[in-house]
């Protein structure tokens, strides 16, 4: 299922559509791009080798953004979401999110959770935006330039 966002003139702006594996170089290079520590393309193609909802955001049949989420046992878990440098701060990153926890809905999630980094206070000031809060800290989580860093845990109920 494609979702569309159009211009005043009527024109499509962004698409939020299924991952597909034509996607993984382009999202390759935006995760690359985006993270010290990046996903690898083999993580990428395993989460479309066993069906986590990966979807893909394009403005002008280009790859600008993704979104990897996990649904199971009446939760789902946002495990990676990210749009190129070129497109932030442009409310790609909200839709996108947006998407992804109608669909976990449907698939009976009851609540969502993810974790992020402390330090990326964009992403913390998104997802707070949109209602989730903190109910955990994972000590030492992500790899980080000298050691490692602390993942916040986050949680959202889904309507």
């Amino acid at each position: 299922m494609a979702v569309a966002q159009k211009d005043a003139v009527g024109m499509p702006q962004l698409t939020i559509r299924p991952m597909q594996e034509s996607d993984l170089a382009a999202v390759v290079r935006i995760e690359h791009a985006s993270y010290a520590f990046p996903w690898t393309e083999g993580i990428f193609r395993d989460c479309l080798r066993v069906n986590y909802t990966c979807r893909v955001a394009e403005m002008d049949a280009t790859v600008i953004g993704y979104g990897i989420l996990c649904v199971g046992a009446h939760e789902a878990h946002l495990l990676n979401i990210c749009v190129a440098d070129a497109y932030r701060c442009r409310g790609v990153a909200r839709e996108l999110l947006l998407h992804l926890l109608q669909i976990a809905g449907r698939l009976g999630a009851e609540d969502a959770f993810l974790e992020t980094r402390p330090s990326n206070a964009s992403a913390l000031h998104l997802y707070r935006s949109l209602g989730f809060v903190q109910i955990g800290m994972r000590r030492g989580y992500y790899q980080a330039v000298g050691g490692r860093e602390d993942a916040l845990v986050l949680k959202r109920r889904i309507d």
